[in-house]
């Protein structure tokens, strides 16, 4: 798997990397030049099965490998069937364990959403690994013996997430955790070729501790990179809506709501978004921030940036109704040619209020919370701002029966050009 619109030559990709923003630490950029300048590097990524599903934080992992996939890189992507089951330790308080049975579960799901993102097929074909395959066959003796005499303790102790837990306390359990992960890096490299692992900033540690735990036992070399924590500039946490996460699961999160996450990123934020996640040349990205400086009321970065990541994870179809769904409900498109699954999920995002039965429009327009009172639902009827499936309504008593229901049970309501919700009838 490659891609000849990616940079060529030896320094390039590494170059690229840098441009993106996606190296924020390395054990030595000469060193990464020449590992993936000298021909095909085999990597990892592990992603811990914490939740059902990955979300948006991950993309910067999931699509960094394909990334380097397509410059001719092979993918191990790691999902810890052990490591899952332990917890890297928070800086608040330890983790609440799942058990074994809801990890494994956890393990087939998100290896399912990784497939996707890279190819297994080719001369730098991805292979999915679980690090329980070797970890859950050791014992306890072996363990400590074979990897825990490896790490200084007051090596462990200097890391800063666990300097931050000696106060309140942290479980040997969590304190282990840094083993398991370099154990992971030897196993890989012993296995399968292994010489580059990468990850986010907050896991540098545990990376350079598993590079470390490698040349102790007398393999390598090896290296590692790892890639920015992403923020947004106001302050608010990245992968987070008013509704919550925005998983890659469209049952978690619907594909409209996923596009519409990324629509609305902030101007401040949307080109460094674009050079992590989009898969466009430099010389594109640099057009398109120029024209989006131009006019940045089009919001053209933004809907580049949704309907890539969009078709990415969701595939064309799901990117091609959202993108109807975000015109129609303001009345630049067919609400009669939305799927109902699609019609539903953007009227969730916007507020859906169910009802057994229909009031007059006045009433409607009160219900959703589009206005405040009946009196103000007549005001906007008279002055024509008041919008029923996109029909402007203009009589203050006007009414609407069940052939105005979209697929039966739906309708959207507008009032001006911006502020639309929905209506559910029960049935």
């Amino acid at each position: 798997m490659t891609d000849s619109n990616l940079p060529q030559g030896r320094d390039s990709l590494t170059d690229d990397l840098l441009w993106r923003g996606l190296i924020q630490d390395s054990t030595g950029l000469d060193e990464l030049r020449d590992l993936l300048g000298a021909g095909q590097a085999t990597f990892y990524v592990g992603f811990d099965p914490t939740a059902p599903s990955l979300h948006v934080g991950h993309l910067m992992q999931v699509l960094t490998a394909r990334r380097l996939q397509l410059a001719g890189h092979r993918p191990l992507l790691l999902v810890g069937g052990a490591t899952g089951q332990i917890g890297d330790p928070k800086e608040s308080a330890e983790r609440t364990l799942n058990s074994p049975e809801v990890v494994a579960g956890w393990v087939e799901r998100i290896r399912e959403q990784l497939s996707p993102f890279v190819t297994y097929t080719g001369e730098n074909a991805a292979q999915l690994v679980n690090n329980l395959d070797w970890t859950g066959e050791m014992s306890v003796v072996e363990f400590l013996r074979d990897v825990g005499k490896h790490f200084p303790v007051n090596k462990m102790l200097a890391r800063e997430v666990v300097r931050a837990r000696l106060e309140t306390g942290i479980s040997f359990t969590e304190f282990s955790y840094q083993l398991l992960q370099a154990n992971d890096f030897f196993e890989l490299h012993r296995r399968h070729g292994c010489q580059l692992q990468y990850g986010g900033s907050d896991q540098w540690g545990n990376i350079t501790a598993g590079v470390d735990y490698v040349r102790r036992r007398g393999a390598g070399p090896v290296q590692a990179f790892t890639t920015p924590l992403v923020t947004k500039s106001d302050g608010t946490k990245f992968g987070k809506s008013e509704s919550g996460a925005i998983w890659l699961d469209p049952q978690m999160t619907s594909p409209y709501a996923f596009y519409q996450f990324w629509v609305n990123a902030d101007d401040r934020d949307v080109s460094r978004y674009l050079r992590y996640f989009s898969f466009r040349s430099r010389e594109e990205l640099e057009e398109l921030e120029k024209a989006t400086a131009e006019r940045p009321q089009a919001r053209l970065a933004q809907r580049a940036l949704a309907e890539e990541l969009t078709t990415l994870v969701h595939g064309e179809r799901e990117t091609a109704q959202a993108v109807a769904a975000s015109q129609a409900l303001f009345g630049r498109g067919s609400l009669d040619e939305l799927a109902p699954e699609t019609l539903r999920a953007a009227l969730t995002e916007a507020g859906l209020v169910r009802l057994d039965a229909l009031p007059d429009v006045a009433g409607l327009l009160k219900e959703s919370g589009l206005v405040p009172s009946m009196k103000e639902a007549r005001r906007v009827i008279a002055e024509g701002g008041a919008y029923v499936n996109n029909t402007r309504i203009s009589e203050v008593d006007a009414t609407v029966s069940a052939d105005d229901l979209l697929h039966g049970r739906y309708l959207v309501l507008r009032r001006g050009k911006r502020s639309f919700a929905g209506v559910e009838l029960r049935g």
